[in-house]
């Protein structure tokens, strides 16, 4: 009988985090600079990160900024169909955490709390409410 465990080490789960940032970050067309930003990183960091998975250990706040996007990334895929869940983050928006800004441009500029508070929009449209 197999056991699984879902604890693996900090390192796997960030080498995982990464590597499905990175191809978010493919999939929204994000420019490095931009991707950087939205991971915490310089872009230096973020280019080795992309490339290798090695970048040193991550901060607590880097991981749950990749998480979230992560997230953010699978709800948009749920609640709508491509193209429109991969150009979304690019579109301007007048929803009430938006104010005709793109989601990409606010959670640029808003960090990480404005990251987690588009994931929770997301998560509350997809949710119906």
């Amino acid at each position: 009988m197999n056991s699984y465990s879902l604890e693996g080490s900090a390192r796997d789960r960030q080498d995982v985090a990464l590597k499905a940032f990175a191809r978010i970050a493919d999939a929204w067309s994000l420019a490095p600079h931009e991707a950087a930003t939205l991971a915490d990183m310089s872009e230096v960091i973020w280019e080795q990160a992309r490339q290798s998975g090695c970048v040193g250990e991550l901060s607590s706040d880097q991981m749950l900024r990749l998480s979230a996007l992560i997230g953010l990334y699978t709800s948009l895929e749920l609640y709508f169909d491509r193209p429109t869940s991969r150009d979304w983050v690019r579109m301007p928006n007048g929803g009430p955490e938006l104010g005709g800004a793109s989601p990409i441009d606010a959670m640029i500029a808003g960090g990480l709390s404005r990251i987690l508070r588009m994931r929770g929009y997301v998560d509350a449209l997809r949710e119906g409410v």
